[in-house]
């Protein structure tokens, strides 16, 4: 089982789940929007499983710069764009390859439950 961890190097969650990870052993393979970008095509797949409403992080400062016209009225098509544009609008961290559905988010509890 490979399992991703997708997000941004400096975030201070993924910080968080990166060394919760390493503490106990897991191996993962990091993938930095910053620097590898993500495609629509995965972002749809997480959708399906989780909700692009899950996935779009509106709490931080990229949500908020954006243009108004970009704010309202959004849907899954128009948030996948937006998201495969701007990657720090992508909610952090997105751990795939330990259960079935993306685990969106950090939380100690989920990830103990994902990876006994």
């Amino acid at each position: 089982m490979t399992i991703t961890l997708y997000g941004i190097r400096n975030c201070d969650t993924m910080k968080k789940a990166r060394a919760w990870l390493d503490a106990r052993g897991v191996a993962y393979v990091f993938h930095d929007y910053k620097v590898a970008g993500i495609d629509a095509a995965t972002l749809r797949a997480w959708a399906s499983s989780v909700g692009w409403e899950k996935l779009l992080n509106r709490a931080g400062t990229t949500f908020r710069a954006l243009a108004d016209a970009d704010k309202v009225d959004l849907n899954e098509a128009r948030a996948i764009a937006l998201m495969v544009a701007n990657p720090s609008l992508i909610k952090r961290p997105v751990l795939e390859g330990a259960v079935g559905v993306p685990l969106v988010g950090f939380s100690a509890a989920a990830y103990e439950a994902a990876l006994p």
